[in-house]
């Protein structure tokens, strides 16, 4: 199973399946990755109706394979749709992952994975009991990335706090990602869309913590997401200095900018430099 297009997402931008008019905009967004959201964005009263939109968006060859950025759909948890939004994400090649809402089982997954048609999946954690069980679900041969759902997870536990609050559960995460060798998780949404500070914070919190992008619920934040999660010009400066000191040393020990440069630095180095866009 190819999971190329899925790894380096750093901006999902979630678009909801009552309006499938707006996915080519989406798509053009600048996100890395676009939702068609049937499960929050939708009412209980419209979700017939939302899934036959996306159907008909999906038959008229919108996000068909060949377009660069990938469309997911993020599907309703376990409920009446469920299964026909599945069937939807089975039937049309332009699907290219399903987003699991309120992920909490392998057998879930494994359900999820049978019903969507083979598709790839990305596991939302969103509860206690997603949360307690994240190594398992990730270790799901279908899972290809794990999502923090933050605002559910803050009503099911109780929480009230965003930052510090979170602060344990989310470097939980990027490690369950890391030991099963999943690219890092996408941080959970901001819910503040008119002022583009508060992204744009929570995207370098993410970051700075081992996430790998971050989920957008406006067309305005992916551009802070996008460079949040960009290496920077100073980022890459650093990096080419790095890599070319350690070449022209051949192997003997180097400094720059005053510290030594070890394996682990120089791979940094090498790891910023292949993130090039």
């Amino acid at each position: 199973m190819s999971m190329g297009p899925h790894l380096s997402v750093r901006s999902a931008l979630f678009v909801p399946a009552t309006r499938a008019d707006r996915i080519p905009k989406a798509l053009a967004s600048g996100a890395d990755a676009v939702i068609v959201d049937l499960e929050d964005a939708v009412a209980p009263q419209d979700k017939d109706l939302a899934r036959a939109a996306l159907d008909a968006a999906l038959a008229a060859g919108v996000g068909l394979p060949g377009v660069s950025v990938p469309l997911w759909v993020r599907v309703n948890a376990a409920s009446p749709w469920v299964e026909e939004d599945m069937a939807v994400c089975a039937r049309h090649a332009a699907v290219q992952a399903v987003m699991v809402p309120k992920a909490e089982s392998t057998a879930q997954m494994q359900d999820a994975w049978e019903r969507g048609g083979g598709k790839p999946l990305v596991a939302l954690i969103e509860t206690a009991a997603g949360f307690a069980q994240r190594d398992e679900v990730a270790l799901h041969r279908a899972v290809q990335r794990l999502a923090f759902g933050s605002i559910d997870f803050q009503l099911d536990l109780g929480i009230a706090g965003e930052g510090e609050a979170l602060l344990m559960f989310r470097s939980a995460l990027v490690l369950s990602a890391r030991l099963a060798s999943l690219p890092p998780p996408l941080d959970g949404v901001t819910v503040e869309v008119a002022d583009l500070r508060p992204v744009a914070a929570d995207a370098a919190r993410a970051r700075a913590l081992g996430f790998g992008g971050k989920l957008c619920i406006h067309p305005q934040q992916v551009g802070p997401v996008n460079v949040a999660f960009s290496p920077s010009a100073a980022e890459m400066d650093w990096a080419q200095r790095v890599v070319a000191a350690c070449e022209a040393a051949a192997g003997a020990a180097v400094a720059v900018d005053g510290k030594m440069v070890d394996k682990p630095v120089l791979l940094r180095a090498q790891a910023l430099l292949a993130q090039r866009r």
